[in-house]
């Protein structure tokens, strides 16, 4: 495995391994990822597999522009896409409606549901899936393990298992707080990088507006 640093080296190199169906690491505004692409089935398993993840928990489906989820998933727009466009892109994560069932192999147990990311990226990370588009994402650890702030905190299994790493320094090392969008109220899944009073504070002003 070869570190890239220098920008237009990790872009190139970060879109050619994906495309290649290889995993590779990206800085996000919450803690490193481990990557693949979120079009096909494969890579998916495989990035289970490297996470020592269990294959009923879901991953989340990431861009680095709203417009390329709502691609994806199209019937996101409408009310989703509103409440989605208030909070993204930043630290969360939206579980919100999927009723055609798309990307089963990011859904976990329910696939009628998808959670989506739209984090607000560093430069070269933004490039990178600005080159590709959409990928699943998860935090570049063992599962259970620590939410890697910096590449030295990534498990050397995780670093060895993938074609490119992305180093951009000591991110804040929260994870994304997770919101289920998908009930009659929201729910906080997961209190992580916002709080959930604020979380559901902002959600409150949009669906109110």
């Amino acid at each position: 495995m070869e570190r890239f640093v220098i920008a237009s080296q990790s872009v190139d190199a970060a879109v050619a391994a994906l495309r290649a169906g290889e995993s590779i690491i990206l800085p996000t505004d919450t803690v490193y990822g481990l990557c693949v692409d979120a079009y096909h089935d494969a890579p998916v398993r495989r990035l289970l597999r490297q996470k020592k993840r269990p294959p009923e928990m879901p991953v989340a489906l990431v861009a680095s522009d709203l417009e390329v989820l709502l691609d994806a998933v199209p019937e996101l727009r409408g009310r989703a896409a509103v409440t989605a466009r208030a909070l993204l892109p930043g630290p969360y994560t939206l579980v919100l409606p999927n009723p055609a069932r798309r990307y089963r192999w990011l859904t976990g147990t329910r696939p009628e549901t998808i959670g989506v990311r739209v984090p607000d990226l560093p430069a070269e990370a933004k490039a990178a899936l600005d080159g590709f588009g959409a990928v699943g994402m998860t935090s570049a650890n063992v599962h259970g393990g620590l939410d890697p702030a910096q590449v030295e905190d990534i498990p050397e299994e995780i670093l060895r298992a993938a074609a490119v790493v992305v180093d951009a320094g000591t991110l804040p090392g929260t994870p994304s707080t997770v919101i289920d969008l998908t009930g009659t109220e929201p729910q906080i899944l997961r209190e992580g990088a916002v709080p959930g009073p604020e979380a559901m504070a902002k959600i409150a002003g949009v669906t109110s507006a």
